[in-house]
């Protein structure tokens, strides 16, 4: 029983950090040119930001629909487009983003 638990355990971790680094390689081919993660410039926000202030499911949301969100993000006007990423792609890089920093507005009493 319990080596059924460490190998579970395992696979769950495993899976995890796979999913952060197919989410790296997503943002290599579809998201950089826009968006840096080392406060470098670019048109878009840096993912630091985007990982400090947005929640996972925020972040998938807005991928999956910037022109539909933008307002409610706060944006005045959307200048992201569309990008054309599978339900598991858009997965990933919710997880990479959201990877990018471990302390979240929303923890701050």
């Amino acid at each position: 029983m319990k080596n059924n638990l460490i190998l579970i355990l395992l696979l769950l971790v495993t899976n995890i950090y796979a999913s952060v680094d197919d989410g790296k390689q997503v943002y290599l081919v579809h998201c950089a040119s826009c968006h840096s993660i080392s406060m470098s410039g670019g048109d878009g926000k840096d993912f630091n930001l985007v990982s400090y202030e947005r929640t996972k499911d925020e972040i998938k949301s807005y991928t999956m629909q910037p022109n539909n969100l933008y307002k409610s993000f706060g944006y005045s006007a959307n200048a992201m487009p569309t990008l054309p990423l599978t339900g598991n792609e858009i997965e990933d890089i919710a997880d990479y983003i959201d990877s990018l920093q471990p302390f979240k507005k929303v923890m701050i009493k």
